[in-house]
């Protein structure tokens, strides 16, 4: 049964990091034409980045699931327009966009909630697996 449990608190940490994952996403697609932020440049895509979550049990290391390390903001440069009439357009009448690309949000955003569903999946299995073991020892 403790094995079971730890699948399911695995799962349960994978679960959180899908969902901040596609928190994230939404943000930079929510900011995708955002021109100007408090740094007063665009806004900038930001990605999450991933850890192995190991604890030492018993003087064994052992993996307890994934935690969210850090957010990092892409580096990659700023998409560049013509539209003169923008007012963040500079002298030559381009305008710095994200660097966001809303293609690729898509897919990470599928991606996310495929590893949500599996973890779910995993979840659930397992639930189903401890009934049946209940089950038996009636």
């Amino acid at each position: 049964m403790q094995s079971e449990f730890n699948i399911m608190n695995i799962s349960a940490t994978g679960l959180s990091a899908q969902r901040f994952r596609i928190e994230l996403i939404s943000t930079n697609i929510a900011n995708s034409e955002t021109t100007r932020t408090e740094k007063g440049e665009p806004y900038r895509r930001k990605v999450p980045v991933f850890q192995e979550l190991v604890r030492n049990i018993q003087g064994r290391r052992e993996n307890s699931g994934v935690i969210v390390k850090s957010v990092y903001e892409d580096p990659s440069d700023f998409r560049i327009v013509y539209d003169p009439t923008h007012p963040d357009a500079d002298e030559n009448g381009y305008v710095k966009l994200p660097n966001v690309n809303i293609i690729r949000e898509m897919v990470d955003m599928i991606n996310a909630q495929r590893a949500y569903e599996a973890n779910a999946t995993a979840i659930n299995t397992t639930k189903a697996m401890i009934t049946s073991a209940l089950q038996i020892g009636r």
